[in-house]
């Protein structure tokens, strides 16, 4: 018969082994940080896309928006079609999440400035290139007399997310599986006017004509 207290000084030592090694493991990968990724500058990002066509200067954000936004990288934008129609497009960019520094919601950020958000659904875009629709957020919001279609969804690593929590979710995934926890918010905002489902459809096509250029600002 196996004597099984003289296994128990072999088991304290395997395990205390799997422990230091694990904690070598953690602290070699918090150490070695992100991984680099080549990308553009969101500066640099087209001023038209198809008939879309950028409106006046890029917006600047000041130090105390700026100290809440935590962006490593942003743009801020209004762009114009021929037929009257508006799009202000924003696109927070974070190089690594693991320091706390993430994307703002604009379920959050928008009611602390005095948007209301109703009537909540998620919609289909299909990318200008063909490739694979992606579902985004839609809500119609207000602020005063102000009302607007904002449509937006989450991105990075090579994943377009409608979810906050499914991409926080591949976030840490992604982080432990190939040192990357880069990524960005992408809002759309179009004025309502007259017709929801026009302001609907020009966000949409908008969206349709950006999804293709991003990667190369928002590495895949």
């Amino acid at each position: 018969m196996t004597n099984s207290k003289s296994n128990k000084p072999w088991r304290f030592l395997i395990l205390l082994l799997l422990l230091v090694a694990g904690g070598i493991f953690i602290n070699t990968w918090a150490l070695a940080g992100d991984a680099h990724v080549d990308r553009q500058q969101l500066k640099d990002f087209p001023v038209q896309l198809q008939t879309w066509k950028r409106i006046g200067a890029d917006e600047v954000l000041d130090q105390q928006t700026a100290d809440v936004l935590r962006a490593d990288d942003f743009l801020s934008r209004v762009y114009g079609r021929p037929d009257g129609r508006l799009a202000s497009f924003y696109v927070g960019y974070f190089a690594t999440q693991r320091t706390g520094a993430t994307y703002h919601s604009p379920l959050n950020c928008l009611p602390g400035s005095g948007w209301t958000l109703n009537d909540p659904a998620t919609i289909q875009i299909t990318p200008a290139d063909g490739t694979a629709p992606f579902e985004a957020n839609r809500y119609i919001v207000q602020n005063g007399n102000d009302k607007q279609m904002l449509v937006y969804w989450y991105q990075g690593r090579g994943r377009i997310i409608a979810s906050e929590y499914w991409g926080k979710f591949y976030t840490v995934l992604d982080s432990v599986r190939r040192r990357r926890s880069d990524g960005a918010i992408v809002r759309v905002m179009v004025p309502v006017g007259n017709s929801e489902q026009a302001a609907l459809d020009a966000a949409v096509s908008f969206a349709a004509q950006v999804a293709p250029v991003l990667p190369g600002y928002v590495p895949n």
